[in-house]
Order: structure tokens, then sequence, then C-alpha cells
């Protein structure tokens, strides 16, 4: 008997360290990215509609009030897209639990994508193969594939195309919250002009990072955390610089801009330094609010 009701919880990313390099003629970056799932998650409910009733989008939680509930919405397109690629109508009723900040360089969007995915492929009973899930994740967006993986990986062309990475035991993060998001491409534009007149060099992975995930070592992890963009994401947005001194004050392994900002990510020895970190920002009112997490954590998966 087909299912009434599926739930897919899908976890939030950071990327461990964001090489960008030269523009690209197709407008995109060549990247070589660490990507890293943690513990901080949305849950996408797929559930039955009557035929001909299409797709009714609902959420709620972080930021729901900012998102939109139509085709502008990622989820929404990935229900749009797997229903056209398996040649049946998009009859479904979504809802969105957001647990991963809106904007904030989390992927939050790309996971719902991934959960909408995996949700309605189960709901539908479609039964879809894994490698085409992950193309039809890759012609959502760059992160949506990642979202699907979990774990930790490798990504290069845009990001789409992913290398599992080993790393070993887990790890402790505190994530400083802005208010207000920042817009992807115009971090991305603010890179360029920032980098104007610069050669800039391929994108690469550091050997560091590597080693420090191979041996769940946190420090050696937090020395090796970078991010290309953190430059242009200050830029749009000053105050960042204040948070990350503060988590730095406040005796982080490492600090960065996550993705495109403006969340800030802070690596902490165990979960007691986290909590520590985590009043220390609250205390010093530099963010919005802080959340605790720890990673790596699973990609998209049914848990109901």
């Amino acid at each position: 008997m087909a299912p009434t009701s599926v739930i897919v919880r899908v976890p939030a990313k950071v990327n461990l360290q964001l090489s960008v390099g030269p523009l690209r003629k197709d407008g995109y970056h060549e990247l070589a990215t660490v990507f890293h799932a943690v513990s901080l998650s949305d849950e996408v409910k797929a559930s039955y509609a009557e035929p001909g009733a299409g797709i009714t989008l609902t959420i709620s939680g972080e930021g729901a009030d900012h998102l939109p509930v139509d085709e502008t919405n990622l989820a929404y397109r990935a229900a749009m897209l797997l229903a056209a690629r398996a040649e049946i109508d998009a009859d479904v009723t979504m809802h969105l639990n957001k647990g991963i900040p809106v904007a904030g360089g989390m992927a939050g969007g790309s996971a719902d994508a991934a959960g909408a995915l995996v949700a309605c492929d189960a709901l539908w009973r479609l039964g879809t193969d894994r490698d085409d899930l992950m193309d039809l994740a890759a012609e959502l967006g760059s992160d949506v594939p990642f979202a699907l993986h979990g774990g930790t990986a490798v990504g290069t062309g845009r990001g789409e195309k992913l290398m599992s990475a080993l790393a070993r035991g887990s790890f402790h993060w505190v994530f400083a919250l802005a208010d207000g998001g920042l817009s992807t491409p115009a971090v991305y534009g603010e890179c360029d002009r920032l980098r104007d007149g610069v050669e800039v060099p391929d994108p690469y992975v550091s050997d560091l990072l590597m080693q420090g995930l191979r041996a769940g070592d946190a420090v050696i992890l937090g020395k090796a955390l970078s991010n290309d963009l953190q430059a242009a994401a200050i830029s749009l947005r000053p105050s960042l610089s204040q948070v990350l001194e503060t988590g730095d004050d406040l005796g982080a392994l490492g600090g960065i801009v996550s993705g495109s900002g403006p969340t800030c990510a802070f690596l902490a020895r165990d979960h007691e330094h986290a909590l520590d970190i985590a009043v220390g920002l609250t205390s010093a009112g530099v963010c919005r609010t802080v959340k605790t997490a720890t990673s790596p954590a699973h990609g998209a998966k049914v848990v109901g």
C-alpha cells in the first residue's frame, strides 16, 4: 500500500574550505570546496493530494515568514522536476519545518530541495535511482547534491561534482546567526570586485584540512578553515568582523563565515566548550541568536 505521507530530515552544511577560482564564461566560478553536513536540519513532509490538486506548500519554523510558497521555492521546483522526469502529475501537499537559518550560507533552500526529491520519490513510489536523483539535484542548484549526499565531501565544478571524503570522529560547532541574509550572487559579485586586476589562482583543497578530518583532530581542522568569500561577506556586512573576533577571543579553535554568509561558524573542542562559546557570543550581543550542532550528519533521509 502506498504511504499517505513521508517525512525526510535533511542537514545544513558548512563549507570547511571554499576556494573560489576565476569567473567562468558561463557566469559561474570554478570551485574547490569541502562540504560538511551538520546536525541543524529541516524536515520536509510530503503528503497525498487528490489527482489534479497540484502542489501545495506550507512552511513553519526558522524564517518561515520570509520564504515563498510558490514555484520560486526550490522545494516546489524539486517536486515539479521529479514529476516531469517521471511523466506524472505533480500532486502533493508539502510542509517544510525549518531549523536551518534562512539566507544564512548554510544551504537551507538546497536542503529543502533535496528533501522534496527524496520525500516525493518515496510518496509517489517512483524508486528513482540514486544517481538519477543526484542528476536532478544538480539541475536544481550547486548545493543540492551535497544535501542528498551528507557526511563530508569534496565539491568541484560549481560544487555539484562530489567525491566522498573521510572524516573520523565528531566535531562540535557554534553558529552565530545574523539579522537578515546576504545574497549569494551579491557576495560573489563583491568577491570579483575585490579581486579585480588580481590574478586569481585555480581553486584547491588544503592538505592540512584533509589531514585534520582524517585524524578527527579539531585543532588541526580549526587552523585550516578558510573561505575565499569571507572578505566579500565582511565588505558587505562589516559587523561580521566583530562576530569573528568575539569567537576568537572566546577560544574557538577556528572561526569562519559559512558559505556566502552571514552565519559565522565556530569550531569548539567539545560540547562544554561549544556551550561556553555560545553563551559568550550571546552575552556579547554580536549576533541575533546562536545554535550549537555536531557533525558530520547524514544526508537527506526518510525518518517517518
